[in-house]
């Protein structure tokens, strides 16, 4: 049986960015959806299938353009992402970049709300 402790030890040094890609490896592998307990609750109330099914849950926040303040921003993306200078610098300088990924809309929004507060230009995805 594998160490659960060791595990858990190596879940909690992911940064934010390496988590979401876990999530995203282990649904494609198993054939699964982290958000699957979800959907399940709204099948019990017939028509609340429809709106969820309609409504996103899961949003990217994409980083259009620094701005002028890129150092703020560098500094909103380290903050957010839990990343390094040399990362948060290279994802700052990349037009499109994805700071977040499969994030809840409150987690974005707020997210979006702070860089573009440092004077970034967001789009949620």
């Amino acid at each position: 049986m594998a160490d659960l402790k060791k595990i858990m030890e190596e879940l909690s040094g992911l940064t934010v960015l390496e988590a979401a890609e876990l999530v995203k490896m282990l649904e494609e592998e198993w054939g699964v959806s982290a958000a699957a307990p979800v959907a399940v609750a709204a099948v019990a109330g017939g028509a609340a299938v429809e709106e969820e099914a309609e409504e996103k849950t899961e949003f990217d926040v994409v980083l259009k353009d620094a701005g002028p303040k890129k150092i703020q921003v560098i500094k909103v993306i380290r903050q957010l992402t839990g990343l390094g200078l040399a990362d948060s610098k290279q994802l700052a300088e990349t037009a499109g970049s994805k700071i977040m990924e499969g994030v809840s809309k409150e987690a974005a929004e707020d997210a979006k709300a702070k860089l573009e507060e440092a004077g970034g230009v967001v789009e949620l995805a």
